[in-house]
């Protein structure tokens, strides 16, 4: 089967998917998938595996997709609860490989790579540290790029209390910065 281009600017919908096959589906949400994934606390080492579980999931349930909602916030929708999984079986189960162990592994390169590295880490640490309700905002808010009624619209939850949350997840993330480059 061959992979089709995806046109960014037409919105996926049930009806282009199967006209176009889930090949075309799966190549413009797997980076949103995948970055969604890592920032809701799926550890690097299972992002393959939650990632397809995420697939295969969206695969079985496609025929249930209705226009209601966008065809992102039906997806983040499968995302949240696969990583829900991930993280309670993660809980359940310590794996050898440590948190800090996973930030090492990143390659140090040029100066930029290296800055780069260093400040995608942070944040990573930054995201851990949020109660679930905040990660999700901001994951979705300042990570993806979602405005705040499609966040309300992914999350269920009423406009003003994705509004606030976002603000509280943005507010702390000023404090660590603060605290950051206060520090040596």
């Amino acid at each position: 089967m061959l992979l089709t281009t995806v046109n960014p600017a037409a919105p996926i919908s049930r009806r282009s998917v199967e006209a176009e096959g889930f090949e075309a589906l799966y190549a413009e949400h797997f980076l949103f998938v995948w970055r969604c994934l890592r920032g809701l606390g799926v550890a690097n080492a299972q992002l393959d595996d939650a990632a397809q579980d995420v697939f295969v999931t969206l695969h079985r349930r496609l025929h249930t997709f209705e226009q209601v909602v966008s065809m992102r916030s039906w997806i983040f929708g499968i995302v949240r609860r696969v990583a829900y999984r991930y993280r309670r079986t993660a809980q359940r189960k310590p794996s050898a490989a440590s948190e800090e162990g996973e930030a090492q592994a990143v390659e140090a390169g040029p100066q930029e790579h290296l800055q780069d590295a260093q400040a995608a880490r942070f944040v990573d640490a930054f995201v851990q540290t949020l109660d679930h309700r905040k990660r999700e905002v901001f994951v979705l808010g300042m990570l993806e790029g979602l405005s705040v009624p499609e966040i309300a619209e992914a999350l269920e939850v009423p406009l003003n209390t994705a509004y606030t949350r976002l603000r509280r997840a943005r507010a702390e993330f000023r404090t660590a910065l603060s605290g950051r480059l206060e520090s040596p």
